[in-house]
């Protein structure tokens, strides 16, 4: 195995089981630590994943995306503080956008159920939280649904969030840098993200540390875009700092 095929396969064995551990690889690999580590950051330096203390985890891109499956299953303490922590921002907000994606649903389960609210989604996931809530009334945009993720895309949806005047914008992101703003690897759900943000008063980021400093495919927002990121300690204190130069207040949970 030469050393392209090396990092193919490391590649394919971090999408498909989520991460991967230098040890582990050199031993199914039978090549030295040392090797791994190389070729971890020369995949790095190519945006194909993010190195950890030990191993990485895959960035997704245009050709990789994980799962709302996958999504689940990781980080859920770290996101499950985010969802509340943003729930607490909602303020005086009477309609609010949630976004496609695990964590959002996390703040839409956290939403107070004893004020009236009009929650406005692509995600059937977050329709079903708050469906059986009885002072929220659900709207569901319309359009194509993406089985990764549980939602609407396309010119149904964006046209349908176009009509509408949002108080607040709960959005996430598949990755998000001071330099390259908030990305997604699907330009259907970028133009639903984007026209989101311009139907919203107010914009909050949601999404755990591991998003910082990715780059995928589809530009849709500006980090200046928001009035507060809300992720977790997972961040270092002076990168958010960094963030904070950028206008949004940044909340460590």
């Amino acid at each position: 195995m030469d050393t392209d095929e090396r990092r193919r396969a490391i590649l394919e064995v971090a999408r498909r089981d989520g991460s991967v551990g230098v040890t582990a690889l050199a031993v199914e690999l039978m090549v030295a630590r040392e090797t791994v580590r190389r070729d971890l950051r020369a995949l790095e330096e190519h945006g194909l994943v993010r190195r950890t203390h030990g191993g990485a985890y895959p960035v997704e891109s245009a050709g990789f995306e994980t799962t709302l499956a996958t999504r689940i299953t990781r980080l859920v303490p770290q996101k499950s503080r985010i969802g509340a922590a943003a729930a607490e921002l909602l303020g005086d907000a009477e309609t609010v956008f949630i976004d496609e994606g695990f964590t959002p649903q996390l703040v839409a389960k956290a939403l107070p159920r004893d004020r009236p609210l009009t929650v406005v989604t692509a995600s059937l996931a977050v329709a079903t939280v708050l469906a059986d809530a009885e002072k929220t009334s659900v709207l569901l945009l319309g359009g194509r649904v993406r089985g990764s993720t549980m939602a609407t895309v396309d010119h149904w949806a964006t046209r349908m969030l176009a009509d509408f005047v949002i108080d607040l914008a709960y959005v996430g992101a598949n990755g998000i840098s001071r330099e390259y703003g908030l990305t997604t690897p699907d330009p259907a759900v970028g133009e639903v993200k984007a026209q989101a943000m311009r139907s919203a008063r107010r914009r909050v980021f949601v999404g755990v540390h591991t998003k910082f400093g990715a780059v995928s495919f589809c530009r849709y927002a500006e980090v200046g875009d928001f009035e507060a990121i809300v992720t977790d300690a997972g961040l270092p204190s002076a990168e958010a700092q960094r963030y904070s130069l950028l206008g949004p207040q940044v909340i460590r949970v």
